[in-house]
């Protein structure tokens, strides 16, 4: 007999959510008409969109930490729930037939409730449709190692993943494992087979579902966030051992990624990370999102390719070589963010106060400008 047919059998899908708001969905029906990116409840403050990384209000009255929980918890899945519960946060994914996915991150402020609930796009974009730099692509195209993707949030380092995956499923027949809370963008299987590993859905944590991964005979596998030691500390040994791992960080330069991952283990062990890093890195690539001049947002990257002197530098914890070491590795694919803006001002799609705003060498890049009569 089925479960279903067993009276003593209570069969709950994952996926069950109470009951659907109509309010958070008249909201998400706005944000996807006025192509938002994302729904931001905030108490005492009216349902906001964010429409090219612009703010604006799509309520009239003031919501209260009351209500938006009485919108928002009911659509998370039950793990998600639970979560909050006990934490006062928690992330799920959301559908809507007809209307598309979403990513609730239901949170506490002040002690009340608060939400943001990004539109995930269905379409996974092409590589060359985000107007990286070239270097980039390269990313695809490697064996085995650590790739480490960093930058702010919403700065579309989750775009790139999914682009970077989808080149590959493209190009080549290989195993690639998702590991991410929740899913984004929905893969489908072309010349590679992909499995994808919601946390909380699929797995309970990210270190139980990497470990797991690992015996699933991967090529390639993702992990949304490096979020804790123990995760890095797999990530890199799979790297190590001949995998090829890609990850995201809220970082902002290759000394910044290295020091977040080295710094989140004690003392005593933070020299043997440092070896192991210098082992198993392949590159770090660090971007942004600036606003067009013509209006819209483009991306700005730096992309290191971690060669024998890195590996040095890391080992040694003499980061800020890291820099340098960019110009050296340029014929692997390698470029500085200044590199990376100044394209962009030559090309008319940024402004040279911007650019030199969002520099991390100001004075690198105003060399370059100035050389070019800009």
């Amino acid at each position: 007999m089925t479960a279903e047919g067993n009276p003593r059998v209570q069969v709950i899908h994952s996926e069950t959510r109470p009951h659907d708001s109509v309010q958070l969905k008249g909201w998400l029906e706005q944000l996807i008409a006025l192509k938002g990116s994302d729904l931001l409840l905030v108490p005492h403050a009216p349902a906001a969109v964010r429409i090219e990384g612009a703010l604006s209000a799509i309520g009239e009255s003031p919501l209260s930490g009351e209500e938006i929980e009485a919108e928002v918890f009911p659509a998370m899945a039950a793990h998600a729930r639970e979560e909050y519960r006990k934490n006062g946060i928690a992330d799920s994914s959301y559908r809507i037939d007809g209307l598309g996915r979403f990513r609730i991150n239901l949170h506490r402020e002040r002690g009340r409730a608060a939400a943001t609930v990004r539109a995930l796009p269905s379409k996974i974009p092409a590589l060359a449709d985000l107007r990286l730099p070239p270097g980039v692509a390269t990313l695809a195209g490697l064996r085995r190692g650590l790739v480490i993707i960093g930058g702010a949030t919403g700065s579309g380092k989750s775009t790139t993943l999914a682009a970077l995956v989808n080149a590959i499923n493209q190009q080549e027949a290989r195993h690639i494992v998702t590991i991410e809370d929740p899913i984004e963008y929905e893969h489908t299987h072309d010349r590679s087979l992909i499995e994808q590993v919601e946390i909380g859905i699929d797995a309970p944590d990210f270190p139980t579902a990497l470990r797991a991964s690992l015996r699933q005979a991967p090529d390639v596998i993702v992990v949304g966030e490096m979020r804790d030691p123990e995760t890095a500390r797999i990530a890199l040994s799979a790297a190590e051992t001949g995998h090829l791992v890609f990850t995201t960080l809220h970082t902002t330069d290759a000394a910044s990624t290295v020091s977040r991952i080295a710094d989140s283990f004690p003392q005593e062990r933070q020299h043997s990370v440092r070896a192991e890093m210098a082992m198993a890195l392949a590159a770090m690539l660090t971007q942004t999102l600036l606003p067009r001049r013509n209006g819209g947002r483009i991306p700005a990257a730096e992309l290191l390719i971690v060669g024998y002197g890195a590996r040095q530098h890391i080992r040694k914890n003499a980061l800020q070589h890291l820099h340098q070491e960019i110009t050296i590795t340029r014929k692997q694919g390698s470029f500085t963010m200044e590199e990376s803006l100044a394209q962009l001002v030559f090309q008319q799609e940024l402004s040279r106060e911007e650019a030199l705003t969002r520099a991390l060498h100001p004075e690198d890049l105003d060399t370059m400008l100035k050389a070019k009569g800009f």
